[in-house]
């Protein structure tokens, strides 16, 4: 973790508490958290080059897929950016600074250095957090379910583009589809295309950190990292503290993680007293481990 971790994490939570909160700068604070050679000079550097990239982008080149495709022509063809299996295993997948870097990257963050550049050239751009696999939107956000005509789609409406397959534009055919792999079979609904805030985006990308680290027992440094940064967003899952204690437990700091259980069992007792009761009895167990 950074050493200037504490610093990063008050920027972290101030920035999160405005009223339009500047995305990259989120992602970039996470990267800071979990890689220690990402400081502040880093943190500019890569702003600079997503305005630089923005700056490549024809100007208002026209409706929603013309923006798209010279989003897809620019990054995806010229600069290669986009998404392999092997992207899964990696944490700099989910690191800002080194997709920009590698190229590579998880949907989510290959999405992210999409929506930044695009929205820096003047682009209507938005994330949409579809099942298992992040996407982006540009023009309006649909209102109802895609156009599935076969004609040629009118001028203005919402065009869909996948960052982890170069920036390839999704007919509503292949929306559906992403969504049918993603959960089994499940239909492709106007609610999943409803556009992703930026704390909904920063949250996910911590729940990618988590599961990447949660499966490298010798990276709970990593893993806590993220619980701890999700806890300073204004809304998060209460069982994130849950897993802050078995986290500390788990890393020695018995008395701090007793402490954390004891409190989140306060806060579930009255609807899961079973629940409050197990978690006491981990805090004394984490409690007898200190004699």
């Amino acid at each position: 973790m950074s050493t200037s971790g504490v610093g990063h994490r008050a920027r972290f939570a101030e920035e999160a508490r405005v009223p339009r909160p500047d995305l990259a700068l989120l992602c970039l604070l996470v990267g800071a958290e979990t890689d220690p050679g990402l400081d502040e000079s880093g943190i500019d550097a890569v702003q600079i080059e997503l305005d630089r990239l923005a700056g490549q982008l024809p100007y208002a080149p026209g409706g929603p897929r013309a923006w798209a495709q010279a989003a897809a022509e620019l990054l995806g063809e010229r600069y290669g950016f986009h998404g392999t299996p092997g992207d899964y295993r990696r944490l700099e997948s989910s690191q800002l600074h080194e997709v920009l870097r590698r190229r590579r990257g998880l949907p989510i963050m290959l999405s992210v250095i999409w929506m930044e550049v695009a929205r820096r050239a003047g682009a209507p751009v938005y994330g949409l957090a579809l099942p298992g696999h992040f996407v982006v939107g540009f023009g309006p956000p649909p209102t109802g379910p895609l156009p599935t005509g076969r004609g040629t789609p009118a001028a203005g409406d919402p065009v869909l583009a996948d960052p982890f397959d170069g920036g390839r534009l999704l007919s509503p055919a292949d929306a559906e589809r992403l969504v049918a792999e993603a959960t089994g079979g499940e239909p492709l609904s106007p609610a999943m295309l409803v556009p992703a805030d930026p704390l909904a985006i920063v949250l996910r990308i911590l729940n990618n950190i988590r599961a990447w680290a949660a499966r490298r027992p010798e990276q709970s440094d990593v893993q806590l990292a993220a619980v701890e940064l999700a806890l300073l967003l204004p809304s998060h899952p209460a069982r994130l503290r849950h897993e802050r204690a078995q986290l500390l437990i788990a890393r020695g700091d018995f008395a701090t993680g007793a402490a954390e259980l004891e409190e989140y069992a306060s806060v579930i007792a009255a609807m899961e007293p079973q629940a409050a009761e197990t978690l006491r009895r981990e805090a004394r167990a984490a409690r007898a481990r200190l004699n």
